[in-house]
């Protein structure tokens, strides 16, 4: 059994979380997940879907009909919801209070730890 190591950076919007990760992970040679654009896509769907983006009791509910997965392009991270590459859509205004509001939601926190943990690995 291999064992794995993660590093958590958590702090404000627009702090630079996300440049500091990808340099860290780059220099330790660990898997970058960006669950900031896994929110992102959580909140993207909310708004296809017509159900606010804080809504506490409807917003766990579609999480069932949510799937997730990053991937690379050129060496590029993107998010894919529902199997659609989403990670110019997630880049908005819109998007990021809409991540900050289906952050806040305890359900969607567990979702995206989930998600993250079920990522394919790199074997050795």
């Amino acid at each position: 059994m291999m064992n794995y190591h993660a590093i958590a950076i958590d702090g404000p919007s627009g702090a630079g979380k996300s440049t500091v990760a990808k340099e860290l992970s780059s220099l330790l040679e660990f898997i970058y997940i960006d669950t900031g654009a896994m929110y992102r896509a959580i909140g993207l769907y909310t708004a296809k879907v017509g159900v606010a983006a804080n809504d506490r009791e409807r917003v766990p509910e579609l999480l069932s009909h949510i799937h997730l997965e990053l991937g690379f392009i050129e060496g590029v991270q993107h998010i894919f919801l529902n199997g659609e590459d989403v990670s110019s859509q997630i880049r908005t205004e819109d998007a990021s209070k809409r991540a900050s509001d289906v952050s806040a939601i305890p359900e969607v926190r567990a979702f995206c730890w989930i998600s993250s943990a079920a990522l394919p690995r790199p074997t050795t």
